[in-house]
């Protein structure tokens, strides 16, 4: 079962993510207007978790088993290619800058590094969260054959919520600490660890069981997607001390996301449409390809064959970059991506015919 509307909504996120990264130096993403939502849009990672675990619950609710193996093959076949395309391109720049460092490339390779203090964010940076959804692949199995297959979906609501309430408040207390977070874990590392983000692919699995076995009514929610969609943006312009980062405002993205996959109105319809669904297919490579095209195409080499190093160059040079982005992302999808998938796959499938 595929929801395509929702596809979509991760070229979206990951839009904003790129904007996050790389467009606080322009005052278009940073004036007093717009700097609400652009310098809090790392929050498309917390969607993107969600999505995550809704999307998973989808893919497997008609399994009376999840096999442990054959699941982490076809995750494996999903993300790693274009993940490892990305550590190679990003290698060689290092490699000749002189400042390769072997075990930020060994956790970055196997995919571990936001375990470890003060190494999330090294290398590749947006791949912390390849790290933190590799916990989510390996946990899916147990979590499904040993809870969700078994037990009904009203016993899991109120145990999976008070999960989700404690990781909020443990989360905000441990980021606010300066005593127990100096010992081994910054306040930064507990933001990007896995342990503080498996509320939100828990939260998403809790949505997407009840997408399937609770809702059927599809009809137009249009006004209520605006109308939440609103409000996500009145709670980032004032978020009374609250950080977002790891999974709050999953009380909003989840009625987003159960409401547009019920949807029959406009929004549907255009996120429907060939163009959207596929800029949707290449979100995962312009998220993680970001840094390597903004540091291949970097400030010196736009100024050195371009000229182009002007305050005012720096909306066109985003956009340039952005361009190049998403025809990457386009090429990585068509020729890496989706053939490296379908030989892994197809592997697998021979396998287990001789088998």
């Amino acid at each position: 079962m595929r929801i395509e509307q929702l596809t979509f909504t991760r070229f979206v996120a990951a839009l904003l993510i790129v904007v996050f990264h790389f467009g606080s130096g322009s005052m278009h993403f940073t004036n007093e207007y717009t700097q609400f939502l652009f310098k809090q849009a790392n929050i498309g990672v917390s969607y993107f978790f969600i999505l995550s675990g809704f999307v998973m619950i989808i893919a497997y609710h008609k399994k009376a088993k999840v096999n442990f193996m054959d699941y982490m093959v076809n995750r494996f076949a999903r993300i790693y290619p274009v993940y490892l395309l990305a550590i190679l391109c990003l290698l060689f720049l290092i490699v000749v800058s002189g400042q390769f460092n072997f075990t930020e490339f060994i956790l970055n390779l196997f995919m571990v590094q936001t375990w470890v203090p003060g190494q999330a964010l090294v290398f590749n940076i947006p791949a912390w969260s390849l790290s933190v959804e590799l916990v989510f692949y390996a946990l899916f199995p147990f979590l499904y054959n040993r809870f969700y297959s078994k037990i009904s979906f009203n016993k899991l609501i109120v145990p999976i919520i008070l999960f989700w309430l404690i990781s909020q408040v443990l989360f905000h207390y441990l980021i606010n600490q300066t005593t127990f977070t100096d010992l081994f874990y910054s306040s930064e590392d507990v933001m990007y660890h896995p342990i503080f983000h498996l509320n939100e692919f828990i939260i998403g699995n809790l949505a997407g069981l009840y997408f399937v076995k609770k809702s059927s009514v599809t009809k137009n929610y249009d006004v209520h997607i605006i109308a939440l969609v609103i409000l996500s943006l009145i709670a980032l312009k004032f978020p009374i001390g609250f950080s977002y980062h790891n999974g709050l405002l999953a009380v909003l993205f989840i009625p987003i996301i159960i409401l547009l996959s019920l949807n029959n109105g406009f929004l549907t319809k255009l996120f429907n449409k060939k163009t959207f669904v596929f800029l949707g297919e290449i979100s995962y490579g312009l998220y993680i390809l970001q840094f390597i095209v903004w540091m291949y195409i970097s400030d010196y080499r736009l100024n050195k064959y371009l000229g182009l190093d002007k305050a005012e160059d720096f909306l066109f040079c985003f956009f340039l970059r952005l361009f190049i982005l998403i025809g990457l992302s386009v090429l990585s999808y068509l020729y890496i991506e989706k053939p490296a998938r379908s030989k892994i796959k197809s592997y697998l499938s021979k396998r287990k015919k001789v088998n």
